[in-house]
């Protein structure tokens, strides 16, 4: 068995694989204040919901991890080689991905968006631009070969929401969610469909550009927590895979082993 950890600045998803089979996966939010300890506690206990009991995580034939927020690494790590007695394989400069990066450094890609872009192309080879809705919202262009281009990076939804609401003080902290109108009569459904609507049309007008600029016809993939919120009202995602990284973990773990 597999551990898959994507480790983000808000969320880590983590995911147990049986060869190419996600038995079970699990999102929780990412603290950085959490000791080798608790974070043990807390992926054991995950486990114990799956059955898998501290004895049978001698079955583990490996964990590989990604990870976004260099402090809870250092927390990682350690617990791998404490708690499961096997050092992890952590995506980073140096693994094999089978992807060349594009990049003038490409040491500066987020793990996070290397992941997607191998999952993306190994599984429906085509052209790609790969939307993940997280703390930030990225977009990412894979060719039908399978060469990472690039893309950007844009403030994430929840990140835009609440400083909407720390830098307005009339304004409410307001709950992410589709509105019944655009032409709203209330503050609270004002925000949601300013929200929801202006991040669609971010999402359909940086897809626009990227497609006139790459001069191709890609298929567009969405992943992350919000993604399945957001694509519904968008003109330009075919696709929502909530499990994109997870399946990017599995991969460039196959390929490194």
């Amino acid at each position: 068995m597999l551990l898959a950890i994507d480790v983000g600045n808000s969320n880590t998803v983590i995911g147990l694989y049986d060869g190419d089979i996600l038995l079970h996966d699990w999102r929780i939010r990412t603290g950085v204040d959490q000791t080798i300890d608790e974070y043990a506690m807390l992926i054991l206990n995950l486990l114990r919901t799956a059955n898998i009991r501290r004895e049978s995580v001698r079955d583990l034939d490996g964990i590989i991890i990604s990870c976004v927020a260099p402090p809870v690494l250092n927390i990682l790590e350690p617990l791998c080689e404490k708690y499961f007695k096997m050092k992890p394989l952590i995506v980073g400069p140096g693994i094999k991905t089978g992807m060349p990066i594009y990049y003038d450094n490409p040491r500066e890609v987020g793990a996070d968006r290397i992941v997607n872009a191998v999952a993306a192309r190994e599984k429906y080879k085509d052209d790609l631009i790969i939307v993940d809705f997280g703390t930030a919202t990225t977009f990412d262009y894979v060719t039908r070969n399978g060469d990472y281009m690039g893309g950007c990076i844009a403030p994430g939804i929840i990140v835009s929401s609440e400083a909407l609401f720390e830098r307005a003080s009339k304004l409410p902290r307001v709950e992410f969610s589709k509105p019944k109108t655009i032409i709203a009569k209330d503050t609270v459904t004002s925000m949601q469909a300013g929200i929801m609507y202006g991040y669609a049309g971010l999402v359909d007008g940086i897809v626009e550009r990227i497609i006139k600029e790459s001069q191709s016809h890609p298929t567009v993939i969405a992943t992350g927590g919000l993604a399945k919120i957001v694509a519904p009202e968008t003109k330009s995602i075919d696709i929502v895979d909530d499990m994109l990284t997870l399946e990017g973990l599995r991969i460039i773990y196959l390929r490194n082993v």
